[in-house]
């Protein structure tokens, strides 16, 4: 499998982690680190708090020892870190589900960290063989296999800053778990006045209004420009032969529906006004 194959086949985390490896000066000793790891040459990884502990089988029957480490955050540190993850559930769900998400970097770096490293003088290593050059292609080799297993679990990378997967976690769920309590209480502290309302809504009553309206109240009637019967229009009617005036029998009709109309709108206004009888 070529380089640009195994690139695209890596997560972008991995990879970042990755590169800065890939520009080290040294190419052949990088090339001799990469097969160690591809042939099997790490004997073991293991973690003993934020650092990383290995055996590399080299040239000689004893396995060489690998030591590899970061600066670790403060507890202080990780708790602005964890609290700004905590405002966005996206981070603790894609971590959940064994993702980085890609502006994970965003986080610390708002809180004036990183959480790769910027070159390779930033990561601590050391080996037990003869080779004086750092990185040497044992260290190498448990690099690349570190990149790996970033792409299994991409905690471990916290692991480096001094945080583990349940740490992390727990810090998540507690800090989710207090803003929960604290957003009930508020919630609590709002409830009584709304449930403490004396005077109910009651659907019969809502239409009624029994009592008088202020008297400095000014209550303006709509102006009627058009009323339904201009609207409908003269009423078809046939002509009546024994009608005394000139006027066909559909506009005789309009004009007393007209003053129905009229009638009846004025008395809607003062009963509404409480007016009248």
């Amino acid at each position: 499998m070529s380089n640009e194959t195994l690139q695209a086949s890596r997560e972008w985390w991995s990879q970042r982690w990755l590169d800065l490896l890939d520009s080290y000066r040294f190419k052949k000793r990088l090339e001799r680190a990469r097969n160690y790891s591809r042939q099997g040459n790490v004997l073991s990884i293991k973690f003993k708090a934020a650092k990383v502990l290995a055996r590399v089988q080299g040239s000689e029957a004893e396995p060489y020892k690998v030591s590899l480490s970061l600066d670790a955050f403060s507890d202080e540190e990780w708790g602005y870190v964890v609290e700004t993850m905590s405002q966005k559930a996206i981070f603790a769900a894609k971590l959940l589900a064994g993702e980085m998400p890609q502006n994970i970097e965003e986080v610390f770096i708002s809180n004036g960290l990183s959480l790769f490293p910027f070159t390779l003088t930033d990561v601590h290593s050391k080996c037990s063989c003869p080779d004086k050059a750092v990185p040497c292609k044992h260290i190498g080799a448990v690099y690349y296999q570190l990149g790996d297993r970033f792409s299994e679990d991409p905690f471990v990378l916290f692991q480096l800053r001094g945080r583990t997967k349940e740490q992390i976690i727990s810090d998540l769920r507690q800090l989710r778990r207090t803003k929960n309590v604290d957003t009930i209480q508020e919630t609590s502290a709002i409830q009584p006045e709304v449930s403490g309302n004396k005077y109910p809504v009651r659907i019969d009553d809502f239409w009624q209004y029994n009592q008088p309206l202020e008297s400095s109240l000014v209550v303006i009637s709509p102006a009627v420009s058009e009323t339904v019967l201009d609207v409908l229009g003269t009423i078809p009617l046939a002509k009546d032969e024994e009608n005394p005036t000139n006027s066909p029998a559909g506009e005789l009709v309009m004009k007393y529906l007209k003053s129905l109309y009229q009638d009846v709108s004025q008395k809607a206004f003062l009963a509404a006004m409480n007016v009248g009888g």
